[in-house]
């Protein structure tokens, strides 16, 4: 059975410790971002990022997501960050904006396509304790703790818990619903609009003009 913790109670310190030790030693665990619960793992941990994916039921191919503690992370796990993709880092992180970029090929690293996209899908969350978390551990593997395809899961259930075969839950109560992120991608030279969600495409080209729909 799937321990849970209450983010509403006890210390805060105390529940990013242990989320840490449950990431590190290779483990699945489920927290709250900003409009649904998700998944992470250690995105180092090739089993750990497999579990993930079992759980969801996703299809071979499909690569987590990538949550970071900053913008600075970002020139760490990447090829290249053009000029417009860091004034929209500074603009709406931490926030709803996901960002593909070129990964860096130097990372020992499989989030679930073994590689051939050669894309990472990368985002800085607002939740204050995600972030605490991502300060400590590192960038670390993310997806959706819904079932591939459903919608986003905004409360624990915790009649279910017993059965999720991960190391902690960390429940926050009901989460609000909201947009999902807007996600820009980087391909032949420039930056386009993949997604329209929380940030629209006029508030995007008021940083940056040049990204395309």
């Amino acid at each position: 059975m799937a321990p849970r913790v209450d983010l509403k109670k006890g210390e805060a310190k105390n529940h990013v410790a242990k989320a840490l030790k449950s990431i590190r030693d290779g483990y699945v665990i489920v927290v709250p971002a900003e409009h649904g619960y998700i998944y992470l793992a250690d995105a180092f941990s090739h089993f750990a990022v497999r579990a993930m994916h079992v759980l969801r039921g996703d299809e071979l191919g499909i690569s987590a997501q990538v949550l970071c503690h900053s913008a600075q992370t970002v020139q760490g796990i990447t090829r290249d960050v053009p000029g417009d993709a860091q004034k929209l880092m500074d603009e709406f992180w931490p926030g709803l904006l996901s960002l593909n970029l070129a990964p860096n090929r130097g990372l020992n690293w499989d989030l679930g396509d073994d590689n051939s996209l050669d894309l990472i899908s990368i985002r800085v969350p607002k939740s204050r304790f995600l972030r605490a978390l991502l300060k400590e551990s590192g960038p670390l593997a993310a997806a959706s703790a819904s079932p591939a395809g459903d919608a986003p899961m905004l409360a624990v259930d915790r009649s279910a818990i017993k059965s999720w075969d991960v190391a902690t839950v960390f429940d926050n109560g009901v989460l609000k619903s909201g947009q999902p992120t807007t996600v820009i991608e980087q391909r032949n030279g420039g930056l386009h609009i993949l997604r329209e969600g929380a940030i629209s495409a006029a508030q995007v080209r008021k940083i940056a003009p040049s990204v395309s729909e």
